[in-house]
């Protein structure tokens, strides 16, 4: 709703050839937004056995534009293909070689 100032219809679906993480976030208008100081956040294995259950929205350009503004620099839009063979825009880590910041020891990874 902060977002988008409306409620997304969406179905479910799996993002293939990642695993799910979490990330501590920084950024403090963020977390006032989104009412949580550690977030989830997904990042590729190379395994496309492996997967991450979600929903896929469909959203206008300008609310796409308006994700972009709200993720902060852990986060990198990448267009993908859904196991159910859709294509899609998800939100990864950013530098997938990097271990995230650690929710548990409130350092960088």
């Amino acid at each position: 709703m902060a977002n988008f100032g409306r409620r997304l219809d969406g179905q479910p679906d799996v993002l293939p050839g990642y695993e799910l993480t979490m990330v501590e976030i920084i950024d403090p208008e963020v977390v006032t937004v989104s009412g949580a100081a550690v977030h989830p956040i997904v990042r590729p294995t190379g395994n496309p056995d492996d997967g991450v259950e979600g929903t896929v929205f469909s959203i206008s350009a300008a609310e796409l534009a308006a994700a972009d503004d709200y993720e902060v620099d852990d986060y990198t839009r990448v267009q993908v293909i859904l196991r159910s063979g859709l294509d899609a825009w998800v939100y990864i880590q950013a530098d997938p070689l990097r271990e995230p910041r650690s929710p548990d020891s409130g350092l960088p990874g």
